[in-house]
């Protein structure tokens, strides 16, 4: 008798703790799990044109090999391209920012690139995706939120 009131209390522990696993997060599926999958983002635009540029930037970026997601945000001044690099080439990392780089620079020379593969940059740039997609935050917030991971990338640096 003592064992099974032993096992219910266990499983109804279990049940409890794995019920509030869930709770306080509120990120959508995708910066969830943006670190382990491709998430393929589409680009936010934080200024008022009706470019096509971010656009035309991650189709640029998705062209080379070697990266398999980006994520693409475009600022008043900066535009900032965040990306995940395929495992087995992260040995080339300094060479495939350096080739992006000099690659959006030639393409587009008016425009200021902030390039990372750092994964907290792309995980940030997803949240704000997806914050401003939900209406969780304004325009305003939203260039504030960018202008600090533009700050964070130079850091990190």
């Amino acid at each position: 008798m003592n064992i099974i009131k032993g096992c219910i209390a266990i499983f109804s522990l279990f049940l409890f703790l794995s019920g509030c696993g869930g709770v306080g997060n509120n990120h959508t599926k995708d910066s969830q799990m943006a670190l382990m999958k491709t998430t393929n983002p589409k680009p936010t635009k934080l200024t008022g044109s009706s470019s096509n540029k971010a656009a035309a930037i991650k189709r640029e970026v998705r062209r080379m090999n070697e990266i398999y997601d980006v994520s693409v945000v475009e600022g008043k001044k900066d535009i900032l391209v965040a990306y995940k690099v395929k495992h087995l080439s992260r040995f080339k990392m300094k060479k495939i920012e350096k080739n992006l780089k000099e690659t959006l620079e030639k393409q587009y020379p008016h425009d200021h690139f902030v390039v990372s593969s750092d994964y907290k940059i792309f995980l940030e740039s997803v949240r704000l995706k997806e914050d401003l997609d939900a209406g969780k935050i304004s325009k305003k917030e939203a260039n504030k939120r960018f202008k600090r991971i533009i700050k964070l990338s130079k850091e990190l640096t």
